[in-house]
């Protein structure tokens, strides 16, 4: 079997989704398929452009392969006849983002224009799929609420596991992945105010260079520089693995996220505690408050509170994290069932 994967890449950036499109075409390799990966150059501003970068999706002429399995709007709008959508999420701004006051498209006759048009090439699309899976339960629930198509939960796999093994604890508390605004690491830098004795690692690639500039300022402003290290870069994942293994905890605070988040997996794979908040979606379906993890409120008072807590008591958060250990492992996530799922 001949087996395309298919995704978008916003250039020179990288993040959980880039890290599942590699993972995926490797396990598929593993397993003995004849399988390749493209990524589709992808920019979501301009939203008028939005329309042009549909129709060259639909335009590809695909040959010589049996299946095609999609992960990302718009790549999974390419017509073929067998074709398996593995969806991370819709484009977001032309459903619940938008709903939330936080879309891109524009309030005007224009914007219909693409709405109407995101919405009827998402509905050709995944009439077209064989199968739908999708990377959590709230992407699932989009999916119905908006598009009126059911979809089964397929998640992720934590990638390389073995590098999480866990460790003693150097006493601070990491925040990893993708800096931006939606990942609020700043959230993070602003509580340290209310946690004198914590000290934060964020480490991770910045979007851009305002993004890590903002942090840079945004502790220098709040007085905590001697409290925060700032290691913005793209980390090999054996250098992410040692301060994951070294950490107190980890904390993820995404906005509205649709899956546990790779943050999450390593944390509880290594058996650190997660901090999370309130508002950070898929991340919940696992960070239970005092069972897991912490959940504060998305302020800075209530996430320094937090850090505060599991600061004060290493014993505490070493419970916390064993406990996230076991919800990780009671999740039974490998990559030889999700490929046989996804061949299907």
């Amino acid at each position: 079997m001949k087996v395309l994967v298919l995704s978008t890449k916003v250039p020179f950036v990288h993040g959980g989704a880039e890290e599942l499109f590699d993972h995926l075409v490797r396990n598929l390799q593993l397993a003995g398929v004849e399988a390749e990966g493209m990524r589709l150059p992808f920019s979501w501003e301009p939203a008028e452009q939005l329309i042009d970068e549909m129709l060259i999706v639909r335009r590809l002429r695909l040959s010589n392969i049996n299946r095609v399995i999609a992960l990302k709007f718009p790549a999974y709008m390419v017509p073929w006849h067998d074709k398996v959508l593995w969806l991370l999420h819709q484009y977001r701004q032309a459903y619940d983002l938008l709903d939330a006051g936080q879309s891109n498209i524009p309030n005007n006759t224009r914007g219909a224009k693409i709405l109407s048009a995101i919405r009827a090439g998402d509905a050709l699309a995944f009439s077209e799929a064989r199968h739908i899976y999708t990377n959590a339960p709230t992407t699932s629930q989009r999916l119905h609420h908006y598009n009126g198509f059911r979809s089964e939960v397929l998640r992720p796999p934590l990638n390389d596991p073995e590098l999480f093994a866990g460790g003693e604890s150097e006493g601070y508390i990491l925040a990893t992945g993708r800096v931006n605004a939606a990942k609020r690491q700043e959230l993070l830098v602003r509580a340290l105010r209310y946690a004198p004795k914590a000290r934060l690692l964020v480490a991770g690639p910045p979007d851009t260079p305002a993004d890590a500039e903002h942090l840079r300022r945004l502790a220098a402003s709040e007085g905590v520089e001697g409290q925060v290290r700032l290691d913005l870069r793209f980390l090999p994942r054996s250098e992410l693995a040692r301060m994951v293994n070294g950490a107190l905890a980890v904390a993820y605070l995404p906005f509205d996220e649709d899956s546990l988040g790779y943050c999450t997996m390593e944390a509880f794979r290594a058996a650190k505690p997660v901090i999370t908040t309130t508002d950070s979606g898929g991340v919940l379906d696992i960070v239970r408050n005092g069972d897991t993890g912490l959940v504060a409120t998305p302020t800075p008072e209530s996430l320094g509170m937090a850090m505060a807590t599991l600061c004060d008591d290493p014993t505490y958060a070493g419970k916390l994290g064993r406990a996230g250990q076991a919800a990780m492992d009671a999740e039974r996530l490998d990559w030889p069932s999700t490929i046989h799922k996804l061949l299907g």
